[in-house]
């Protein structure tokens, strides 16, 4: 389990290339509307997603990783330019 604020989900998601969310959903086999929802703190409570209020837009914990892991490693990528 990971927590942040939202704000830092939105740098990560701004940190990303066009068209990164069709990529992470490609690699994960999830629908490209559920990476999207992920970003825009919109995601299902069922999905592991929660958020609550808190400083820096809220803080959003999540109990599966796999979205922001494959975004933060294409933002790094981009960073780095590999």
């Amino acid at each position: 389990m990971i927590r942040t604020t939202f704000n830092r989900l939105r740098e990560v998601k701004d940190s990303l290339p066009h068209g990164s969310s069709a990529v992470i959903a490609e690699e994960l086999g999830i629908a490209a509307d559920d990476v999207r929802d992920f970003f825009r703190g919109t995601a299902a409570p069922e999905s592991g997603y929660h958020m609550e209020s808190g400083p820096d837009g809220g803080i959003v914990t999540f109990d599966d990783t796999r979205i922001l892991d494959v975004a933060l490693r294409i933002a790094w990528a981009k960073k780095n330019a590999l």
